[in-house]
């Protein structure tokens, strides 16, 4: 297997519990997510990824129900949950997705593996010129693993990249830079009450009209002619979550 792509999912978010299993137009947030990125060309699998708490069941249910492998782990160590997931299938790249960015772009994707060179460990989003919600990010197994036996930071383990990207001694960094020109500004997250508000609108705007294979490009013309709606969210920051894990970081023991 050479592209494995493991969407990381669970129902315990403290500021909208439950985010992934909302429903979006008929799917929850979580099949939206997973039927967009099976549109890639270039992947061999799509998997999510969860935790052993018993919160996570229903997550386990509905891929069961559409047909998706589950890996399960730790739910703090989500890492550890990465590599041991990837480490039964041994792919040659691990690409990380979440499950609260349901307009995910498969175009984008099959674009960041044709760009990623050979000779590069990781390639994503490092200047972050793309909105928030369309994160992705490519990972050769072997960084992975190294990751896995060497980050001792919590945030790092929570955080699966967060120790390849702080190490570009260690690992070829790679960065995927918007084909358009800055975007980041907008915000297609799911993180908050009015991330959901600003998702399902642009959900409903384009199913409504029969298109369902909307991507990034529509979605700015579509909030460009609609202001308004990018306001509902626009208070609230990028990588909240990132930050608050390392101003709350300690160093852990980690055994193998």
């Amino acid at each position: 297997m050479k592209y494995l792509v493991l969407i990381q999912a669970r129902c315990g978010s403290t500021r909208l519990p439950n985010k992934v299993l909302k429903d979006l137009c008929g799917k929850t947030a979580l099949e939206q997510m997973i039927r967009r990125v099976q549109k890639s060309n270039k992947v061999d699998e799509v998997m999510v990824i969860t935790s052993i708490e018993k919160e996570n069941l229903p997550i386990l249910r509905l891929c069961s129900e559409i047909g998706i492998r589950v890996g399960v782990g730790s739910e703090e160590d989500v890492l550890d949950r990465y590599y041991q997931t990837a480490k039964l299938l041994n792919p040659e790249y691990v690409i990380r997705l979440t499950a609260d960015c349901p307009c995910f772009d498969p175009e984008l994707l099959d674009l960041a593996i044709e760009q990623m060179e050979s000779n590069s460990d990781y390639c994503g989003m490092l200047t972050e010129s793309f909105a928030d919600g369309l994160d992705l990010e490519i990972m050769k197994f072997s960084a992975l693993k190294k990751a896995w036996k060497e980050a001792k930071h919590s945030f790092e383990r929570e955080h699966v990249t967060q120790y390849i990207i702080r190490h570009p001694e260690l690992f070829k960094l790679q960065n995927f830079e918007s084909p358009i020109g800055y975007f980041g500004n907008h915000r297609w997250t799911v993180d908050e009450p009015e991330d959901f508000e600003v998702v399902s609108k642009i959900f409903e705007h384009f199913i409504g009209l029969g298109f369902d294979e909307f991507n990034y490009k529509n979605i700015i013309e579509f909030l460009n002619d609609n202001p308004e709606i990018e306001k509902i969210n626009s208070r609230f920051a990028r990588n909240e979550g990132l930050q608050k894990s390392i101003n709350n970081d300690i160093i852990l023991n980690i055994e193998e």
